[in-house]
């Protein structure tokens, strides 16, 4: 009894190998072939922290240009280590667009507010960690002085985010004194008066009832008479002159 050949199934099964075998050498090829360039893209309205030479260095690891990198010798999720371990870094994306070009796109650190700390200065960020100064920009943000602590951090930093997130807040809160006992005094930006502000407690409340405050002492210009805006009594605020 004669064998019947199915030519078209035959025909399948050499296309099929004919397809895999292409894409093996292609995929093959695709991974032996060098980077073209890479590109740092800051995402964010921050101004640049850091430089954009000192991320690219970082994501070429120290090579002399992306040029020199084969495509299978890279790491993208090593890569991206390296980058958010950096202190001027919130988060990083890494990854090899289909022309070859090596990208990372970057989000920066927000700072909230300025630390002294004996001798030395650093930025708390938005999330909470701390910044180094950085050598090409300095932000306009409230200075921090006295114990910043691990015991306090938590409420200081919820307290410094509320005032980065109000605009009112943000731009008239320039300095907030870390008092022994835990309280805090803060100066304002436009006026001579000290804010003592007390615990950290009812914060919500206390910043309400210090702009309810200004609003209306700003209209008959008596602002310019108080060396004292008291906010400890989360019921009323009691002014000295």
């Amino acid at each position: 009894m004669k064998k019947i050949v199915n030519w078209a199934n035959i025909r399948l099964v050499l296309i099929l190998v004919i397809v895999i075998s292409l894409f093996s050498f292609t995929s093959n090829r695709n991974k032996s072939r060098k980077l073209k360039k890479s590109v740092v893209v800051f995402v964010g309205d921050n101004p640049l922290f850091v430089k954009r030479e000192t991320v690219n260095k970082l994501l070429i690891e120290n090579k002399t240009n992306a040029s020199s990198i084969e495509k299978d010798k890279l790491d993208l999720n090593k890569l991206e280590y390296i980058l958010d371990s950096n202190e001027m870094i919130e988060k990083s994306d890494v990854f090899v667009s289909i022309d070859g070009v090596l990208k990372a796109v970057v989000k920066q650190k927000t700072p909230i507010a300025r630390v002294f700390e004996g001798n030395s200065s650093f930025y708390i960020g938005y999330e909470g960690s701390k910044m180094p100064l950085s050598g090409n920009f300095t932000a306009r943000v409230p200075l921090v002085s006295g114990r910043f602590n691990e015991g306090n951090k938590e409420k200081l930093t919820d307290l410094l985010r509320f005032i980065y997130d109000d605009d009112f807040l943000k731009k008239n809160i320039i300095s907030i004194q870390i008092m022994p006992n835990g309280s805090l005094k803060m100066l304002n930006r436009d006026f001579n008066y000290q804010i003592d502000f007390g615990s950290i407690i009812k914060v919500e409340d206390k910043f309400r009832n210090y702009k309810a405050f200004y609003q209306k002492a700003i209209l008959d210009s008596s602002l310019y008479n108080y060396k004292r805006i008291d906010l400890r009594f989360t019921q009323q605020v009691v002014c000295t002159k």
